[in-house]
């Protein structure tokens, strides 16, 4: 078999899990393109990723994906590594949480991965070499308290990925879940501020609240996501296919 190209597309490649993804990929010399919403927050992030692209792209329009893959590919070729991690949530008890909200979760989460795949697959069959990785979630493994809609989104996203694997096994294609728990990234922190400014718990009482779900008594570092979408996208992972693999320290099996 021929060596596979190495363009990987990263979406909500512009912060967070998604940078470190991008950065990991960059340093083992793959040719990375990100995706996202905010220009801005690309152009930011392309800095540290030496020669890189970015493609803006809101992933819950299929034509808006398709578009973009299509740049991406007029640019640095077929795409072998396609990373789902667009994503976003929002804490309420389930019964506070409106309907734009469960919308919201599952077109971001769900539907963005669907649009992405439809858009990027048909050139993996034809080469017959590709990996598709889903950023979900321990939130698709187990439930959380007034998460309901994203723990719901992250459970389909695990049973797309479990689905697809099977479907595409014999193409040279895997497709697999990486799971991680809370991580060290603007989300946690940005919700630590807000149960700060609640009142309900300081932010020391917030972070420890997260810290003490995982049994190291940390939170996940980006870098450990990456380090093992990078494993996946390797050929020594060539026979690992649809897994979800938490990152999580142990928080669940």
């Amino acid at each position: 078999m021929t060596e596979p190209l190495r363009h990987a597309f990263v979406t909500g490649g512009g912060s967070g899990i998604g940078l470190a993804i991008a950065r990991a990929l960059n340093r083992e010399k793959w040719q990375v393109t990100i995706a996202g919403r905010q220009r801005s927050r690309l152009d930011a992030a392309l800095e540290s990723l030496p020669g890189a692209h970015a493609q803006t792209c809101d992933v819950t329009s299929f034509d808006a994906a398709r578009a973009a893959i299509n740049s991406s590919v007029d640019i640095n070729g077929p795409i072998q590594l396609l990373v789902n991690n667009a994503g976003s949530v929002t804490a309420a008890p389930f019964e506070k949480l409106g309907l734009d909200a469960w919308r919201q979760a599952l077109d971001v989460h769900l539907m963005g991965a669907v649009n992405c795949i439809q858009a990027a697959l048909p050139r993996m069959k034809a080469s017959g070499w590709g990996r598709i990785v889903n950023i979900a979630s321990t939130a698709g493994l187990v439930g959380y308290k007034h998460v309901s809609a994203y723990v719901a989104a992250k459970h389909a996203l695990v049973g797309l990925t479990k689905a697809l694997a099977l479907e595409v096994a014999k193409s040279g294609i895997t497709v697999n879940a990486v799971c991680p728990g809370y991580t060290d990234t603007g989300i946690i922190a940005s919700a630590i501020q807000t149960i700060g400014r609640s009142g309900s718990r300081s932010p020391e009482e917030a972070l420890s609240a997260f810290t003490s779900a995982n049994p190291q008594g940390r939170l996940v570092n980006p870098d450990e996501v990456a380090s093992a979408v990078v494993w996946l996208a390797s050929e020594a992972a060539a026979a690992v296919n649809g897994i979800a693999l938490p990152i999580a320290g142990g928080e669940v099996g």
